[in-house]
């Protein structure tokens, strides 16, 4: 990849019906935009409310990777929840006054889970999508290392009782 200082990124919508369009980015699949019910809408299609929580979530996300990658840390799954605060915000109307996320990561060693911690750190500071909004972000890691189910038990103690007989 060629390092750049500046990228462009084209989007164009156009309304098909009532509170509803077509939203179209080149060389990519068209989404059918609406209004939340919420909104009077007819729902059913992805909505700017959406769309808002689905890019910190995915920068979030594409962030941690690209970051666990180049610190070749051994992966098992990596999942995010998030969730956008919508509210009334006096003299400007609405906003997203918050994001938070929850990021789930499974790693194949015990030994990396603190180097999770800090690789999510770092991802927060580097989201170029948290930086760019005004909305508070809030993280919430859980952090596992896979382990892997044994038979017959380990001898760890003498209280380890087997399922299978």
């Amino acid at each position: 990849m060629k390092n750049e200082d500046s990228f462009s990124y084209q989007a164009e919508i156009e309304w098909t019906e009532g509170l509803r369009g077509n939203l179209r980015f080149p060389k990519l699949p068209t989404l059918e935009v609406a209004a939340p019910h919420e909104f009077q809408g007819p729902g059913g299609g992805w909505s700017p409310e959406y769309l808002f929580v689905g890019a910190v979530a995915s920068c979030f996300m594409l962030t941690f990777l690209a970051l666990a990658e180049r610190s070749k840390l051994e992966l098992a799954s990596v999942a995010v929840s998030a969730e956008g605060k919508l509210q009334k915000v006096s003299q400007t109307g609405y906003q997203i006054t918050e994001v938070s996320l929850k990021p789930t990561v499974v790693v194949r060693r015990i030994d990396d889970t603190q180097r999770v911690e800090r690789l999510l750190k770092k991802v927060e500071q580097s989201c170029f999508i948290a930086a760019s909004i005004k909305s508070r972000l809030v993280v919430v890691p859980q952090i596992y290392h896979k382990q892997i189910p044994a038979y017959p038990c380990p001898a760890v103690s003498e209280t380890c009782v087997s399922v299978f007989h």
